[in-house]
């Protein structure tokens, strides 16, 4: 049977081999135009990512343009020294490898399969694409179905910067072309996407063989505690639910605040959903989703703070009711169609679905908590973890505690921009993926190491061993461990002993 793509994989693959020849520096040139394209054309660009998904120039600019230039130029600066070979130092060799000399290299993958998302068109896809190719491989690039506009774009910057033909191909972005590129002649995937989706392609990938880098939902914590900058801490809730109208996949979902303080947080928030509308959703299936978790929390006691309403606790159910009939505030106050107003749901139990499922929509729930320990304890009660924050004036502590987050990355007194440093590593834990992009460990993440080993000297005692056993060698590599790995001076000096006498042994 044939494989899917294979054609492209093809061409790919006699792409692949001339590049792979070309230096790291070479392959930058590239880079640099592609970087001044993007300037360039930021028009082009805004128009396109307006055109399908609707998102405002603004943040446009703030969150796809500015990180994409940043990361692009990051490979300028260090992808050269990043992929250089390691020499291994003399002073780490064992003495039994006396006459070798180790390098490692960062070899490419060959051809890399990206499956790209929706919600950032540009920054997450141009950010997985170009440190693919500046490794040194080919890439098939399957872009969203949601946004086939933004990818003409992509795809025209990448082939007026002069990369060569056939090294990034485009497919076709159709929904059905994502499990297709699973099952082609790939030999590194790349995905970002729900975690629903994500351990479908993992289990297939895993069939064959085939390494990946997953970039899965999130349902991000935020910690405040009783000592942080409440007014600051609201505006860090109200960015990390409504930037990209919470189609984010850091976007803040458990909000864990201690006790003290709830009060106080609902107060500097309540005037900002007040005057807050709905806010539009690419799919419909996103608010139908939302709504679910809604449902879910208000049943479970959770009261809500929407557009025109106030805190209030879930209506009584009279005897005879069934549990699951839905609260009567779910309904046109919520906003129509594809579209929901920013929804905070108050006294939210740590296990119900808002925190413990993915969720693209303007929704967040808080939690509040009495000590360190028992957020912490509260937080691990979700399978995913991507990103987090901490609120505190007391820094070292903040620190102390992210250290027992377990999640990709930890923000201390900020959220969410601090994930696009192009410095650092973006990837995930548990439920949120495997593997990282990003940074000097996404760029090395699109190689495979090889270690190259020359041994100098014509002196090869394993295979003269081989042909002829010497019962002396015994002596000299017992001797030889306990010189080099006994515990206390007199177990060292007797195995320096012992290869002493095994080595008069050989003599003879």
């Amino acid at each position: 049977m044939t494989q899917p793509f294979s054609a492209e994989v093809a061409a790919a693959r006699v792409a692949q081999e001339a590049w792979a020849k070309r230096t790291v520096r070479d392959r930058l040139t590239h880079v640099r135009n592609l970087r001044a394209l993007l300037v360039e054309r930021m028009a082009d660009v805004g128009a396109a990512i307006h055109a399908d998904v609707g998102r405002p120039a603004l943040e446009i600019a703030g969150s796809e343009v500015l990180p994409s230039t940043a990361a692009l130029k990051f490979l300028e600066k260090r992808a050269a020294r990043i992929l250089a070979p390691r020499r291994v130092s003399m002073w780490d060799r064992p003495v039994w490898l006396a006459g070798c000399r180790d390098a490692v290299h960062y070899r490419p993958w060959g051809v890399v399969g990206v499956i790209g998302t929706w919600n950032y068109p540009v920054y997450l896809n141009v950010g997985q694409i170009a440190p693919a190719l500046v490794a040194g491989n080919a890439v098939l690039w399957k872009p969203s179905e949601n946004t086939p506009r933004t990818a003409e774009v992509i795809h025209a910057l990448f082939r007026d910067a002069w990369f060569p033909p056939n090294l990034l191909q485009t497919l076709p972005a159709t929904r059905e072309a994502g499990p297709q590129l699973a099952e082609a002649d790939v030999d590194h995937v790349v995905f970002t996407g729900s975690d629903v989706v994500g351990r479908k392609l993992a289990a297939r990938l895993g069939e064959r063989l085939i390494p990946s880098t997953l970039e899965l939902s999130g349902c991000d914590a935020m910690f405040i505690f009783a000592d942080a900058d409440i007014e600051m801490a609201a505006k860090g809730v109200w960015f990390g639910m409504t930037i990209n109208r919470g189609q984010t996949c850091v976007a803040v979902r458990r909000i864990f605040v201690q006790k003290t303080k709830v009060d106080a947080l609902v107060a500097a928030l309540k005037p900002l959903f007040d005057r807050a509308g709905p806010m539009g959703l690419v799919m419909d299936s996103q608010r139908a989703h939302a709504e679910r978790l809604i449902q879910d929390a208000v049943t479970r006691g959770a009261s809500v703070i929407a557009k025109n309403l106030s805190p209030q606790p879930p209506p009584l159910r009279r005897e005879g009711e069934p549990e699951s009939e839905a609260p009567p505030f779910l309904g046109e106050g919520l906003g129509r169609g594809s579209s929901l107003p920013p929804t905070l749901l108050l006294n939210t139990p740590a296990d119900t679905a808002i925190c413990r499922e993915a969720c693209f929509a303007p929704v967040a729930a808080v939690i509040p908590f009495d000590t360190v320990e028992d957020a912490l304890a509260l937080a691990k009660q979700s399978p995913f973890g991507l990103s987090a924050s901490v609120f505190s004036a007391d820094v070292a502590a903040a620190e102390a505690f992210a250290a027992r987050v377990p999640s990709g990355s930890v923000i201390v007194n900020d959220l969410l921009a601090a994930t696009a440093h192009p410095g650092t590593p973006f990837g995930g834990r548990g439920a949120s993926g495997w593997g990282v992009t990003q940074g000097p460990e996404g760029l090395l993440a699109m190689t495979s190491p090889q270690v190259v080993t020359v041994h100098k000297g014509t002196t090869r005692r394993h295979l003269d061993d081989a042909v002829n056993p010497d019962p002396a060698t015994a002596d000299l590599l017992d001797g030889l461990i306990k010189l080099t790995h006994a515990r206390g001076f007199r177990a060292r000096l007797a195995g320096f002993w012992q290869m002493v006498k095994g080595a008069r042994k050989k003599r003879r």
